[in-house]
């Protein structure tokens, strides 16, 4: 009897050291990583084989996808292609992923995009849920209205309708400067437009640079009220990647040292860029 349970005791605690020894070997194994947790993350897009960038799709002269395109065209979607040149010496080497106001912050912190250029104002609030790029493109807010329109500044904004993009700096900032209006927040820039095309809307409000391809689309329209804002565009990366980043920043400057900035913004806004 005294042998039969020995055995059994030593066949339980073999048992049981097989299951610590199992547990503690996968407790100590390490999950796949994704690209945007750990490592070097320009080494992560090299091994990928291209780089993939947020850019807009309804935003004239920075990110459009306009009516039977393959794929959206701008200033914005231009320097991500030369990115992907500077990456890889070759600028095709780009896969461009659609992003709005409210999903770009979203995209990067999910992985799946390395670099958003989706007109995305650098903020403090923002700055707690990505790393930024320097400072790429300075533009300030504005009003777009009807020529002919009453409106004519944010102070004639009371008991009016403003349309703009959800989850935007512009949708904040309209309502701390004129609490007296209606904002009316659409999925897309174009969206916005539209409801004042349609008179959904006494007014769309947004950068003046946003603003300004849309006045190249319909001359129907001007921009009023001047700048009540200062909107500095940056270019935003997941957190955990100062190496990305500086790398991003540098590249900024070689695209202004080489001329390449300039080409790009004169082709895109038909001036030269501002000193």
């Amino acid at each position: 009897m005294l042998k039969k349970w020995a055995k059994r005791v030593a066949l339980v605690c073999s048992i049981v050291l097989m299951g610590t020894i199992a547990t503690g070997c996968g407790s100590s194994s390490s999950a796949p990583t994704s690209s945007g947790q750990s490592g070097d993350y320009l080494q992560t897009i090299k091994n990928r084989g291209y780089l993939i960038a947020g850019v807009k799709n309804d935003v004239p002269l920075f990110g459009q996808l306009k009516p039977g395109a393959q794929e959206a065209e701008g200033f914005e979607v231009d320097v991500m292609k030369e990115l992907a040149k500077k990456i890889f010496g070759d600028a095709s080497k780009v896969k461009l992923e659609k992003v709005e106001s409210k999903t770009r912050i979203p995209m990067l912190q999910n992985g799946q995009i390395d670099i958003v250029a989706g007109t995305t104002t650098i903020t403090e609030e923002r700055k707690k849920q990505v790393d930024f790029s320097d400072v790429y493109f300075l533009a300030g807010q504005s009003l777009l209205v009807k020529k002919g329109s009453p409106v004519k500044s944010i102070n004639d904004l009371k008991g009016k309708k403003v349309s703009t993009a959800q989850g935007s700096t512009s949708a904040k900032n309209i309502r701390e400067k004129a609490p007296g209006a209606e904002v009316l927040e659409f999925p897309t820039y174009t969206e916005a437009f539209l409801a004042v095309k349609q008179g959904r809307a006494d007014a769309m409000t947004t950068d003046n640079s946003i603003l300004l391809g849309f006045l190249q689309e319909d001359t129907n329209y001007e921009l009023v009220g001047g700048l009540f804002t200062e909107e500095p565009y940056g270019f935003g990366m997941q957190k955990g990647h100062p190496e990305w980043v500086q790398y991003v920043n540098d590249f900024i400057k070689e695209l202004k040292a080489n001329g390449k900035y300039a080409e790009l913004y004169k082709k895109w806004f038909k001036q030269d860029p501002p000193k």
